[in-house]
């Protein structure tokens, strides 16, 4: 039987990371965002580079779920990396046929990075509305989401993947924690936008505070932010 791995992400929450640490599993195939495409199309918003993203990829979320989230793989895992905002007018009944994992950071340090990309962002774009509709979802369905925090994952990266490993009823592998610089061939076409950072590193480096200010308009953005965060951690693994 085939593990399918879901992890659903805000945009700049070290989702890029966490792929490329469940790619140096030998048992496992990675897919970097499946319904990017899907998103942009319905959504109409703008993002660096996406005239590539719609042209790379289906544009169809449905056709998507069935034949990439749920086709055939030659491996016995599968992990799609997710970007919870993406998961738009697409019916959730696919939901528990995956492990699904919410991947969640301080708003703070999520938004400061993300302002680099879109000075103009709103909540909408932080997928924190998202995740917890997928919590709540997946609660519904009487499914038992799976919730890693950042900062705690920086700070004890074997802890936590060994945890998550257990929860999606598969072994831990300490290759996980370290994987090669640069870029990946699973890499969508918009890594040349957001994957500088995370192409420079070589693995899990220890949670470091950043200096860094929030651009005076997104104040509003953090603080209605701050509780659809706090709604998530109860659950963290």
């Amino acid at each position: 039987m085939t593990v399918r791995i879901n992890m659903w992400s805000g945009p700049r929450n070290l989702s890029t990371a966490m792929m490329y640490s469940w790619r140096e599993r030998s048992d496992t195939t990675v897919v970097d965002e499946p319904i990017y495409a899907h998103y942009l199309r319905v959504s109409g918003r703008r993002h660096p580079g996406d005239a590539d993203v719609l042209a790379s990829q289906d544009t169809d979320g449905e056709a998507v779920v069935r034949d990439v989230m749920l086709g055939d793989y030659d491996t016995p895992v599968v992990f799609f990396k997710q970007i919870a905002k993406h998961l738009i007018d697409l019916d959730r009944s696919f939901l528990p046929e995956f492990r699904n994992i919410l991947l969640t950071r301080d708003p703070l340090d999520m938004l400061t990075s993300l302002q680099v990309q879109l000075p103009d962002l709103t909540l909408d774009d932080t997928g924190f509305v998202e995740l917890v509709e997928i919590l709540e979802s997946l609660h519904s369905m009487g499914e038992e989401p799976i919730v890693v925090e950042t900062r705690r994952l920086l700070e004890d990266p074997a802890e936590v993947l060994g945890a998550v490993c257990q929860a999606c009823g598969i072994d831990f592998d300490p290759a996980m924690l370290t994987w090669p610089a640069g870029p990946k061939p699973e890499d969508g076409i918009w890594a040349e936008h957001w994957y500088h950072g995370v192409h420079r590193s070589t693995g899990w480096q220890p949670y470091v505070a950043k200096d860094v200010e929030l651009l005076p308009h997104l104040q509003p953005v953090l603080e209605a932010a701050m509780p659809l965060h706090d709604r998530l951690l109860p659950y963290v693994i």
